[in-house]
This record gives structure tokens, C-alpha cells and sequence, in this order.
């Protein structure tokens, strides 16, 4: 056969090294410089070829005159210009996708609407060409980003902003100063999905698809996922999470369906199909496509392939994939990709290589080098690729790295944990703690937590401990600091029944807010702990976003705290919940005041719900209920209005806590231990309290609770704070100022008493 290759890259040259393996060729030539060539194919029957990958003109009378079988497209640019319709169009047979089925990968716009036609599993996202409705998204949604450019960028278009100052800055130079020119004229935000990173190719004659073994990709430059995004600094397959049926049920849930998709809206899809998945909670989704081999996952797949690649090109070119089997071989492949000192940006060239001729028992594929009277010099920012096949993994990595150190040039650049991560995970894994997962959280919470900072922090998420600058004391005539320390309660049973975790996030900070409220305190910052059975990224990320949502409203720093993974401790799908907030107030501000008095009145504020208490008699009592009942009562789905998050009262009682004739003598947090315990926290030996039922009207929620559950009246005020979140201690003459200063309903439910400090229901 004779092969005409186009493109002359790292891939290529890996394409071309397995071509050449094949009994059925004759000839191969390859769009490349000799210079390009020299090192690997000096002495095979390969010939270059000295015309543009994007010239359709040239290649279809090129491969007319010298009689060519099968053209086999490598890169994405050509199949962008459409290369392969030209081709096609002059009866050529052709191993690559056509203009239209390759939108699938030069248009993310196309790609996001396609996937959600087809209902292909993907992210959350949004299509944009003006800068101010971009920025104004920006502003509406809650979640961690991503934004892309739409076109192809070489990839350079992706990028991880971890906050909103920077990802304005982003979208302006993307969308204003046109940094990536055309490419950037139409942007993504697209909702950043969280877990390990896997890219799953397979070959396609646009009816049948052959999956290919999993690869993972290392983007970024520096190891531990470090620095900026690059073309790919190495791969390795196959990945060990990712068993036989694994690619089964994702080659047809995701490969299968969307070249369905595509022949379906009359695109049908010739080539490698390549689908970048994240590993989420819910299954794999898709980051994005390609519609050719993947760059750097194809020099360890060809080291990998058992089969013959023309076979199964020409059985793809044909429609007659269907007719043939795949083999692959035992063991693992890694390669690690050495470049130049500059790269991704600026990368330096003409840098002598030493040491590529020593090389034993792996494989080079350049990439940026050219090759001149013996000598090699550095031509691009990849430079090369050296890829070792073993019998496992951990010796495809320890030979690959040997090999690596026998090479050199000025300014070399490579990372040193190609692959070494998922050894890590796959040992320490096995006590079922996940570390990919606590990073992935880490990184998701980041964007939240700092979105609470204002100059008076200066280390948070990230350090060992998190810092305050507390200059504001210095203004204070006699500061006095005030901490309180809760937890949510069994109130996370049911968020994990209801998968919505959010409103824990407000729960505990709202919680905490109120704590040092009843004192008189103002927030300072927040310490969260979050415990858990395994790591689930999103969920953590989620209820964070709730707790940063909550610290914004309160001007509360989060400033940090632990997120635990304990399996064995928590049972299986359980966490927990809980934090620490530190807040300060004058002394002579501090409450409950000292004058409390007998006559006293007790004004009630409500409760947004059932707040962070009494939640495991409410798991009782409705147990047999599904959570998406709607009870005539409630006019709501059960969940709904078991998961209202526990409301703050700073907003409601600060500009009565504020004003000169302090109306507020005291404050009472109706939590755990209803109003039976927690009225006599704040009262001194003398005092007593009554409330006076039915003095306001008690929530649905509690009416039909005590009505299914039975349970005796004096029960649902020890348990329950029965509509009544905070109660406000005030003499009788400032009772129509508090009330004129808190912009709600209030009610007078009861009284300070002389005698014993207990409190009566009457």
C-alpha cells in the first residue's frame, strides 16, 4: 500500500513509526521537513513531502500522481479546512473525518449543543461573543469555571480561573484585546467538574466504534498538576481504574451515541473519535472531543497497538470495521515528553541534544527536533517523547525515567510523576482513603473560600493555619473575643437521601453567626470540619459554596478549616458537618445584659424552618415518606422544607443591636433543646420565663409533626423551636422601638418572671 501521512508532530511521527510495521506497505510518505525525519526514519521507505497540511489542491493531485491507497490525517487543522472532503471528492480513500463531523472538535459551541441534543453526559455551560453579558454570567452563578476558547487554539484555549477578578480578566483579553484571535471570538463558561482525568479514543467508520485502551494525559507543566496548561507533558495507558467494563459501558454511552448522533444529523464520522473524560461521582462526562489521535496518549497507544494500523484504517475508510477485532498488547506504556525551556510560551530553539543514541528498550518520537550530519537540536517546545512498554506499570515508569536521564539539552524541561499518582492512589487506596479526590476538593473549594477574603487575611485555604490580621482591635476601647464551636446534626442524613447539600453550608455558618450573636458579638472569621466516609469533590465543593455564600452575607472570612476522609469510621455515604467561628464586641456591648429584669418581655422572631435541630425525631416521624411528597399542609416537597437552611439574624437584628437607646437586653438562639433549655442560658438565678402558647402562629411544618408523631406538647418545645428561630429580651417601655427597628413580624410570646430559672408553657 501506498500511505500518504499528513502532519509531521510527536503523534505523527509515532503514526508513522506503526505504519511502518505493517506487511502491507510499500511506500510512506509524510508532510514533514527531512530534517524532521532523519532520526527515526533516515533508513526506511519514507519519503517527505514538501506540501502545506492545509493545501487540498496539492494533496489530492499529490496523492492522484503517486497512486496513493489510504491518507491517513493526523492533525486537527486540516480536517478543519476540509482536507478529507477534498480527498474524498476525488475518489481517494481517507482515515479521517470530514469538515462537518470534525465541528465535533473545532467548535466547543457545537460540541456543548451537540452532547446536549444527544444527552451525552457533559458539563454545565454557557456560549458567549460579548464581553459584558459574559462578565454579567459570571455574576449569577455560584459554581467553580472553566472558560474555553470555542476554536482551536493548539491548545492554549482552556483556562482555570480561580476567581472572579481573574476570570474577568480572562474573557476581556479573550473577547476584548482578541489574544487568540478567531479562535477566542466565541468563549465557554462551562461549570468545572471535578475528579480524575481519563481519555478514552476509539476508531470509527461511522457505524461501528473499536475503543482503544484508556490513556491519562498530564496538561499541566510541573508536576502535582502545577503551572500552566500545556499541549500535554505525558501519558500513560492503560489506566487501572478503568477496567474491561468500564470502556464497555462508556464506549456506549458516550463513543457509540455520539457517533449515532452525528451520522444522524448527517455527519457520519470517519476516523479516531477522542473523548477527554472526567471520572464525577455520576459517571464519566465529557470535557471535550477530538476528532483525531490525541497528542501525547498516541505514542504509548501505537507502543501498545497489536494489530496492524493499515488493517484497521482501511477497515474504517471502507465502513468495514464492523468485519474486524483489535488486539492489544499485556502490560503498560508511559511516556514522558521532554521540552524546551520557555515552554508553553516562549520556547527556545537550536539546543544540542546529547545522549538519544544510548538510548535501549524504549522508544523516541520526536516532535519539536530536527536532525542534521548526526547531530540533534531542539526545534519546538515538545522536543520529544520517550515511551517504555513493560509488564506493569511502576516498570514502564521506572524505565521510562532511567532512560530519561540519559538525555540532555539546555534548559530541558519534563515532569517527574508521569503516572506516579495513580501508583500512589492505587496503594494507599487500598485503605480506602482517595488522595485525587481530597485535592480535586481542595482545588473546587478554592475559588469559594477565597471569594469570602478581604485584606485582613493573609493565609487561608492551603496553609497550615489559617491568619487574621486583627488590626481592627486596635480601634476598640475594650475588645473581648467570642468562638463557639456547633456541628449540623442529623440534618445530614437527609441531605445525603436528597443528594442537596448546599443549605449544610448555610446551616453551619448561620448556626455559628447566631451562637455569638446572643452574646453581641459581629463575626470575625469561620473554621469549617467536614468528615466523610469517601471523598465525593462535588459534594464537598457544594456545601462549602453554601458556607461561603453565608460568610459573604455576614462579612465572615472562611477562612479555612479540615475536610476528613475516614473510611471505617463514617458509615458508607455519611459525613458530617460542623465549625468553629470566632467574632468580637465592645465589653460594655456584651450581652445578656446585667439588668435584666422581671416584666421583661420576650419577643419571638421566625424560624426559617426547623433549622439544625430535632432533625432525628423528624427522620422518625417521617420516615415512610418520600421526600418528594407534597403534603397540603407544607405546599412544598417534603425535602424542600426539611432542608430550608438555618436563617441568620444579624441582617434582622443589626440596626437594633446598633442604636443609641438599646432597645436589646438580651437574645436567646432557639437550638438544640428548644425553649424548655436554652431561655434559661441567658437568664441569672432570680429569673424565670413564660410563654405563652398560641401567642403566635406556629409553622406547618410543626403543626403536622406533632400531629403524625403524636408527640406530647411539652416534647415539641424541649425539641423544637416551633416557627420561634430567636427571641429578643426587652423592657416593656422599648417594645415599639425594637419592634420599629427589626423590618418583620414579631410577637410578644412571653415574659421574664421572678423565681426559679426554668420556663413555663402557659
Amino acid at each position: 500500500m501506498q500511505i500518504l501521512l499528513i502532519g509531521a508532530g510527536g503523534r505523527e511521527q509515532a503514526l508513522a513509526w506503526k505504519i511502518l510495521q505493517s506487511p502491507q506497505l510499500t511506500k510512506l510518505y509524510i508532510t514533514a521537513q527531512q530534517e524532521q525525519i532523519n532520526f527515526l526514519f533516515a533508513k526506511k521507505p519514507v519519503q517527505t513531502v514538501a506540501i502545506s497540511e492545509t493545501d487540498s489542491e496539492a494533496l489530492v493531485a499529490f496523492a492522484r500522481t503517486n497512486a496513493i491507497d489510504l491518507v491517513i490525517i493526523g492533525p486537527e487543522k486540516p480536517l478543519a479546512v476540509g482536507i478529507s472532503d477534498a480527498l474524498s471528492k476525488a475518489g481517494i480513500r481517507v482515515f479521517g473525518p470530514s469538515q462537518a463531523a470534525a465541528e465535533i472538535e473545532t467548535s466547543k459551541s457545537f460540541a456543548k449543543n451537540f452532547m446536549q441534543r444527544h444527552h451525552i453526559p457533559t458539563a454545565r455551560f454557557a456560549v458567549f461573543n460579548n464581553f459584558a453579558k459574559a462578565t454579567r454570567y459570571l455574576d449569577e452563578i455560584s459554581y467553580p469555571i472553566v472558560i474555553k476558547a470555542s476554536g482551536l487554539a493548539a491548545g492554549k484555549g482552556v483556562f482555570l480561573p480561580e476567581s472572579i477578578a481573574e476570570a474577568k480578566n480572562i474573557l476581556q483579553q479573550l473577547l476584548q484585546e482578541k489574544t487568540l484571535g478567531t479562535a477566542g471570538a466565541e468563549i465557554l463558561i462551562e461549570e468545572r467538574l471535578s475528579g480524575p482525568e481519563v481519555s478514552l479514543l476509539a476508531f470509527s467508520d461511522g457505524v461501528t466504534v473499536l475503543p482503544m485502551l484508556p490513556a491519562r494525559d498530564h496538561k499541566r507543566l510541573f508536576d502535582n498538576n502545577q503551572g500552566p496548561n500545556t499541549g500535554g507533558m505525558g501519558a500513560f495507558a492503560p489506566v487501572p481504574e478503568c477496567d474491561t467494563q468500564w470502556i464497555v459501558k462508556t464506549t456506549k454511552e458516550i463513543l457509540q451515541a455520539t457517533i449515532d448522533g452525528l451520522r444522524a444529523e448527517g455527519r457520519p464520522f470517519v476516523g479516531v473519535l477522542y473523548a477527554g473524560l472526567m471520572l464525577t461521582e455520576r459517571g464519566p462526562h465529557v470535557i471535550e472531543f477530538n476528532a483525531r489521535f490525541g497528542d501525547p496518549e498516541t505514542q504509548v497507544l501505537m507502543c501498545l497497538l497489536d494489530s496492524d494500523i493499515l488493517t484497521i484504517a482501511t477497515a474504517c475508510a471502507t465502513q468495514r470495521l464492523s468485519e474486524i477485532s483489535i488486539q492489544w498488547k499485556k502490560g503498560a506504556a508511559v511516556g514522558v515528553v521532554l521540552a524546551a525551556k520557555g515552554y508553553p510560551d516562549k520556547p527556545e530553539q537550536g539546543k544540542l541534544i546529547a545522549g538519544l543514541d544510548s538510548l535501549v528498550n524504549c522508544q523516541i518520537f520526536p516532535a519539536g527536533m530536527r536532525s542534521e550530519d548526526g547531530k540533534h537540536y531542539t526545534a519546538g517546545g515538545r522536543v520529544l517523547s520517550i515511551v517504555c512498554h513493560d509488564e506493569n506499570l511502576a516498570a514502564a515508569i521506572k524505565n521510562s525515567y532511567s532512560a530519561v536521564k540519559n538525555i540532555s539539552f539546555e534548559g530541558m524541561q519534563f515532569r517527574t510523576d508521569i503516572g506516579k499518582n495513580t501508583m500512589t492512589n492505587d496503594l494507599y487506596g487500598q485503605s480506602g482513603v482517595n488522595i485525587a479526590a481530597g485535592n480535586q476538593t481542595v482545588k473546587m473549594m478554592t475559588q469559594a473560600v477565597r471569594s469570602t477574603y478581604g485584606a485582613e487575611v493573609l493565609a487561608g485555604i492551603g496553609a497550615f493555619g489559617g491568619m487574621y490580621h486583627a488590626a481592627k482591635i486596635k480601634e476598640m476601647r475594650d475588645p473581648v473575643l467570642v468562638a463557639s464551636t456547633d456541628g449540623v446534626g442529623t440534618k445530614v442524613h437527609l441531605a445525603v437521601q436528597a443528594n442537596s447539600y448546599r443549605s449544610l453550608g448555610h446551616d453551619i455558618v448561620n448556626h455559628s453567626v447566631n451562637d455569638i450573636l446572643v452574646q453581641g458579638a459581629r463575626p470575625l472569621f469561620f473554621l469549617d470540619y467536614l468528615a466523610c466516609s469517601h471523598l465525593v469533590p462535588e459534594t464537598m465543593a457544594e456545601i462549602v459554596t453554601g458556607m461561603s455564600e453565608a460568610c459573604r452575607a455576614a462579612h465572615c472570612a472562611l477562612l479555612g478549616g479540615e475536610t476528613a476522609e475516614m473510611p471505617g469510621v463514617y458509615a458508607a455515604g455519611m459525613l458530617d458537618v460542623a465549625g468553629t467561628i470566632v467574632g468580637i464586641v465592645e465589653r460594655d456591648q456584651a450581652l445578656p445584659r446585667k439588668d435584666l429584669a422581671a416584666g421583661d418581655l420576650l419577643v419571638g422572631i421566625a424560624s426559617s424552618g426547623s433549622h439544625t435541630n430535632g432533625y432525628s425525631l423528624l427522620r422518625k416521624i417521617f420516615a415512610d415518606v418520600p421526600l418528594d411528597k407534597v403534603f397540603d399542609e407544607l405546599q412544598k416537597p417534603l425535602a424542600e422544607v426539611l432542608l430550608a437552611p438555618h436563617r441568620s439574624y444579624l441582617p434582622v437584628l443589626q440596626v437594633a443591636l446598633e442604636h443609641a437607646d438599646k432597645p436589646v437586653k438580651g437574645l436567646v438562639h432557639i437550638t438544640g433543646g428548644g425553649f424548655l433549655e436554652n431561655i434559661p442560658r441567658v437568664l441569672p438565678d432570680n429569673l424565670g420565663a413564660e410563654i405563652k402558647l398560641n401567642s403566635w402562629p406556629v409553622s406547618p411544618l410543626f403543626q403536622l409533626t406533632q400531629k403524625r408523631g403524636q408527640v406530647p406538647t411539652e416534647q415539641m418545645y424541649t425539641v423544637f423551636n416551633m416557627g420561634i428561630g430567636m427571641i429578643v429580651i426587652v423592657a416593656p417601655e422599648k417594645l415599639a422601638l425594637l419592634q420599629k427597628l427589626i423590618a418583620e413580624p414579631t410577637w410578644q410570646i412571653g415574659q421574664l418572671v421572678n423565681g426559679k430559672k426554668e420556663v413555663k408553657l402557659v
